[in-house]
């Protein structure tokens, strides 16, 4: 995810990154105003066409693409922002159980920084899980976040068993442990929905006509002075979809993705200075 301050937007406008859309739409820019061009040529230089078309058609089309374009923009976002509130509560669920595990019980100081540490792996392996990555430490052919959660609710029952843990902390733990799996299910279901593939082929095709018929309309309204008016017609429109595509999907490493690298070293990072703070109690 790309660090930067929302409230310097002028320095803003001139900055691109990698993932810029500018920078992936430049080749299909250029196609479309050389296209323009030839267009304008011969309709005003050869053929001398000076009808002047009703442009009301292609405002009514404009209106209807951004409704198209401001829900799935809208769409995306919903999943990205669902995504940061998982992974926030992964957070906070993290140190609950840390917290919580600390404190209860009778079991050796040791067998509490094991467990702790599952939590903290945890972390590290939904990230890898979410982005189609297995980690090192974990079978692969496992579901790997899911064999951690089953580590982890073995140690309890142990614990249990052993008279470590009473009922009543028992039932606490696991509900605390149970939140673990309720956000992976949740982050599985957004990476895994898309949105519908009809809808989506429809936007593109949708966009790409109503750019490449604008020639046709408007040259005898602008001149030559449409070709820049349709190549920000495509980048406008075609940048919303692109944006769109990118952050519907926020769990892998694009700039606009969630930050999740940094997430699950802050959970490692918490847990850690909690960690520090009880061992001097």
């Amino acid at each position: 995810m790309v660090s930067y301050n929302p409230k310097d937007w002028f320095n803003l406008i001139f900055h691109f990154h990698k993932s810029d859309t500018f920078r992936r739409l430049i080749p299909v820019m250029l196609v479309v105003g050389a296209f323009t061009a030839v267009v304008t040529f011969f309709e005003k230089d050869v053929f001398h066409l000076e009808e002047t078309h009703s442009t009301v058609i292609y405002q009514l089309l404009g209106f209807v693409i951004s409704l198209l374009l401001v829900f799935r923009t809208n769409t995306a976002y919903d999943r990205w922002w669902e995504g940061r509130k998982q992974w926030g509560a992964l957070v906070n669920a993290s140190r609950n159980l840390s917290l919580k595990v600390r404190y209860f019980g009778s079991m050796e100081w040791e067998e509490r920084k094991e467990f702790i540490a599952e939590i903290v792996l945890y972390a590290e392996v939904l990230k890898l899980h979410l982005r189609d990555t297995k980690h090192a430490e974990i079978p692969a052919e496992m579901h790997q976040p899911n064999h951690i959660a089953s580590r982890l609710y073995l140690r309890l029952n142990n614990w249990y068993n052993d008279g470590k843990i009473d009922g009543d902390q028992l039932r606490i733990l696991d509900g605390e442990l149970k939140e673990l799996t309720d956000i992976t299910g949740a982050c599985e279901r957004i990476r895994k929905t898309p949105i519908p593939y009809s809808y989506n082929i429809f936007i593109k095709k949708f966009i790409f006509v109503y750019v490449m018929s604008l020639p046709f309309a408007l040259v005898n309204v602008y001149g030559y002075g449409l070709i820049p008016l349709v190549m920000f017609t495509l980048y406008v429109l075609a940048s919303l979809e692109l944006i769109a595509e990118e952050i519907e999907d926020p769990f892998g490493e694009d700039a606009n993705d969630l930050p999740t690298d940094m997430i699950a070293e802050t959970i490692g990072k918490n847990l850690k200075e909690l960690e520090e703070k009880v061992e001097r109690v």
